[in-house]
């Protein structure tokens, strides 16, 4: 079973790690990768060129891109659609403390299930595989948990607006996902984190390519700083 939703994978840089598009090709479950033109070639070299979307930008940072992804899933008309970064590298089943790899898309198949029972959760994802281990707290014995952070994939609700009507957007350069979560969840609506399956991220600025230029140096220092002068209540 394959979910319901398109599946997109913004990239740049990884045509040669290909961590998201190996694993997702491991499982069967189809996807499209948007990549920059002058790097076309390289990934058409490794990738079906009919699963590649040339965006129309060039070395923009991943927040254009993504909300590109964002307005083109709405010129589909598509209730909701999955983004995954291009770095992660497996999914998983957890359940009663055992990660077990997943060999088919209905994991993603049943948390649009459960998604599409609520009207309020315009953000929905899957937590980090090192996450998932019962023994740090109770609540990860929970097959998920509200109100939290979506990092590195989620499932969003295409035409989700904010409470004056303006649809929802990412914003900023870095950190983008928990800015997006927090002005979601200060807008009164909900983000719903599963731990009944995970993903594994490769961990971040351990992989050439994506965002890791801009994390080097103080980079990272940025970025808290961003996100502290976007949300100082916090």
């Amino acid at each position: 079973m394959n979910p319901r939703y398109p599946v997109f994978i913004p990239s740049k840089g990884r045509w040669e790690s290909r961590y998201t598009v190996r694993s997702f090709d491991k499982i069967g479950v189809p996807y499209t990768v948007f990549v920059e033109a002058q790097e076309y070639d390289n990934y058409s070299a490794v990738i079906d060129p009919a699963r590649l979307h040339i965006l129309p930008h060039q070395n923009k940072g991943l927040v254009v891109t993504r909300n590109y992804i964002w307005d083109y899933a709405e010129s589909l008309g598509v209730k909701k659609y999955w983004t995954f970064d291009d770095n992660i590298d497996g999914f998983f089943r957890f359940n009663r403390n055992k990660r077990i790899q997943v060999t088919d898309g209905t994991f993603m198949y049943l948390a649009e299930d459960f998604i599409n029972r609520y009207e309020n959760v315009p953000i929905a994802g899957f937590q980090y595989w090192m996450f998932g281990i019962t023994s740090l707290t109770n609540a990860i014995t929970k097959p998920f948990i509200l109100n939290t952070r979506v990092y590195s994939n989620m499932l969003i609700d295409t035409f989700a607006k904010d409470p004056d009507g303006k649809p929802y957007r990412n914003e900023g350069f870095y950190n983008d996902d928990t800015d997006l979560c927090l002005r979601v969840l200060k807008d009164g609506l909900c983000t719903i984190l599963f731990y009944a399956f995970l993903i594994r991220k490769i961990t971040t600025m351990t992989v050439s390519g994506g965002m890791t230029p801009h994390y080097q140096g103080d980079g990272r220092y940025k970025m808290a700083l961003e996100l502290q002068r976007k949300h100082p209540d916090e």
